[in-house]
């Protein structure tokens, strides 16, 4: 479901990612594991299609990011280290919002909204504005995001960092339930050794 071969990106002269391979395959979790600044985020932005790489391939659902960019994003669900939430908003509005951005028809956003908001626990915020949040909560919404058309791909950027351990193991038996009930193949970036060992296969990534 995911496939990188000899992946490199340069900023200028610096390589950011050099040289960079792995696969995983159809509901497996994957961990891109790393220090900061090792080129994890880098790898993931061109595996959602956020720009291109230098040289290398790499192929998402079947898909190469480059060529087949809308392809691949139709099948991927995207959770940035930074969530892109709007403040403002509340928590319904905005998940009908990336509902309609991604495309979901409207007779079938409901029934989307409702099934991420049942799944990533959140009834009790759901008409609350997303700046009243708990860090906790905002992360559970950027995952309800990323859910909202059943992609088969999902796509995690430091998911947990900053969280407390509750919400750490809330987070990480949801995925654990993603790949068990629906196969979906989960790519994550982490720095927590212990998450590593709940991973399928780990890649390790260091200055590029």
């Amino acid at each position: 479901m995911i496939e990188v071969d000899h992946l490199t990106k340069f900023y200028g002269t610096f390589p950011a990612v050099s040289d960079v391979s792995f696969r995983a395959e159809k509901g497996e979790i994957m961990g891109l594991l790393g220090p900061n600044g090792a080129g994890k985020t880098t790898t993931m932005r061109i595996l959602t299609c956020h720009f291109p790489a230098t040289s290398g391939n790499a192929r998402v659902a079947g898909f190469d990011v480059d060529k087949q960019s809308m392809e691949v994003r139709r099948r991927l669900g995207y959770l940035p280290e930074n969530v892109p939430l709007y403040l403002e908003m509340r928590t319904d509005q905005y998940l009908y919002f990336v509902a309609e951005l991604k495309g979901v028809p409207s007779r079938e956003r409901k029934k989307q909204v409702d099934k991420v908001v049942s799944e990533c626990g959140l009834s009790a915020v759901y008409k609350r504005t997303i700046r009243k949040l708990s860090k906790g909560y905002r992360q559970r919404v950027g995952l309800a995001q990323a859910l909202l058309g059943d992609p088969e791909v999902l796509i995690l950027d430091e998911p947990t960092v900053g969280l407390d351990p509750q919400t750490r193991s809330y987070i990480w038996q949801y995925v654990n339930q993603l790949r068990l009930r629906h196969q979906t193949t989960i790519f994550m970036t982490t720095h927590y050794m212990e998450e590593a060992e709940n991973c399928d296969r780990i890649a390790i990534i260091d200055r590029g």
